[in-house]
């Protein structure tokens, strides 16, 4: 090894976590033209253009949140900026949920994703007019809203960003037009040969004019027309027509749909996050296959910020700060070992991505992407936002990452600082 051109950059003595090539220990990583070179137990006889001492760290493949908003000045107050949530938190590979659609992809592409330093994929919106601020347009997003041949059209030409699609199904939704949409929805995945992306949780008010629909009558609606592979987002949400019945229970077609039909679940974090209806579906058995973020101008301090009032009017408001790692430390306090939490952010979002072989592993030949972490222990006060707090004694922090060998700082504004305990 020492015959070859130096290591651009050595991580020296830090605790790697690779699900995929099962190494769980202390290990040196040597990176060389943007790729992983070596992963063995010393690389210090070896020369390196830098070294990074990492002890006390925990080094892991690059984190994926699959659930992002980022199309910054496009979606509204909705979309923060990229490379905010992706590289300067930690976070490699960032997927924005449906602020795309098939009209505004090219945009996505050239304004969004090819600019920024994170890696930036998308599940395209169903509806022609993507993530504009919905919750303020229902009439937007209804069957009208949305144009199947385009939308197909649009995925098979954007393959390469365009890794799934993105639908509603809710109350406000389900009580002015059924299943309609998402019916339409399951034909552009199917047609595109992509998951389909379900939000569950109340976005929309009710039609004032119908019947309002009850969770359970959305879930048996819902669930014949998803096949294996799609995902249900928002398993702990505070909001009406979730995992949770009326009666705080877990709806038993959504236990048989996850465990038989195979369908994949998302955390969904954001403002829907909480901590009693976690502790209900995990108790259930139902553990989230991915751990999306799902961060936005609504739901995160924003600096400098002006229009504060009009940011605390909107249904998906929050006050109780988070990001990907307090996310992740919020299922560690749960009882989700740290093995589990690392799946949920490297090796799974790849499999959902369908990028297993680019992605999710420190393996030799990979492009350089890491996440180098900081486990505190202490006591740690984290709040969801229907007014819970908890006392953790461990909290999961971002120290850098390698974006394709290249080093980022976390040092975004977006990182929340720890509230001791």
């Amino acid at each position: 090894m020492s015959d070859l051109k130096p290591f651009d950059i050595v991580l020296e003595n830090g605790t790697l976590i690779d699900p995929v090539t099962g190494l769980n220990g202390y290990y040196d990583i040597g990176m060389r033209d943007g790729l992983i070179a070596a992963v063995t137990t010393s690389l210090k006889s070896e020369k390196a253009i830098e070294r990074i001492d990492v002890t006390g760290h925990h080094v892991i493949p690059g984190m994926i949140d699959t659930h992002a908003h980022v199309y910054e000045h496009v979606t509204g107050k909705f979309g923060l900026s990229p490379d905010l949530v992706g590289v300067y938190s930690g976070v490699t590979t960032l997927v924005d949920q449906g602020g795309p659609s098939c009209m505004t992809i090219g945009g996505f592409r050239k304004f969004i994703a090819e600019p920024s330093a994170s890696r930036v994929l998308a599940f395209l919106s169903a509806y022609l007019v993507g993530g504009l601020e919905g919750h303020l347009y229902p009439e937007l997003y209804g069957p009208n809203g949305v144009n199947a041949e385009h939308t197909i059209t649009a995925a098979r030409a954007n393959l390469d960003l365009v890794k799934g699609i993105k639908a509603h199904a809710e109350i406000g939704g389900q009580s002015r037009w059924g299943m309609e949409v998402i019916k339409i929805g399951q034909e552009i995945a199917t047609a595109a040969n992509l998951p389909l992306y379900i939000h569950l949780g109340q976005l929309w008010p009710t039609s004032s004019s119908a019947l309002i629909p009850s969770s359970e009558e959305l879930i048996r609606e819902l669930l014949p027309i998803m096949k294996e592979g799609d995902v249900l987002a928002h398993p702990f949400t505070r909001h009406p027509g979730g995992f949770v019945s009326s009666e705080g229970k877990i709806h038993p077609i959504l236990l048989e749909a996850v465990r038989q039909k195979q369908i994949l679940v998302d955390v969904g974090h954001g403002s829907h996050f909480s901590f009693d209806v976690a502790r209900r579906v995990l108790d259930a058995g139902i553990v989230p296959f991915t751990l999306g973020a799902d961060m936005h101008g609504y739901n995160v301090t924003i600096p400098n910020a002006t229009d504060k009032s009009e940011r605390a009017a909107n249904p998906f408001f929050g006050v109780a700060p988070f990001n990907l790692t307090i996310a992740m430390s919020e299922l560690l306090h749960l009882g989700v070992p740290l093995e589990k939490v690392i799946e949920m952010v490297t090796c799974n979002p790849a499999k959902l991505l369908r990028m297993e072989g680019e992605l999710g592993s420190i393996a030799v030949g990979r492009e350089a992407d890491i996440s180098v972490l900081k486990i505190e222990t202490g006591r740690f006060t984290l709040s969801d936002n229907s007014g819970e707090n908890v006392t953790a004694e461990k909290l999961i922090r971002p120290a850098f990452c390698l974006r394709g060998g290249e080093k980022f700082d976390a040092n975004s504004a977006f990182v929340p600082a720890a509230i001791v305990a």
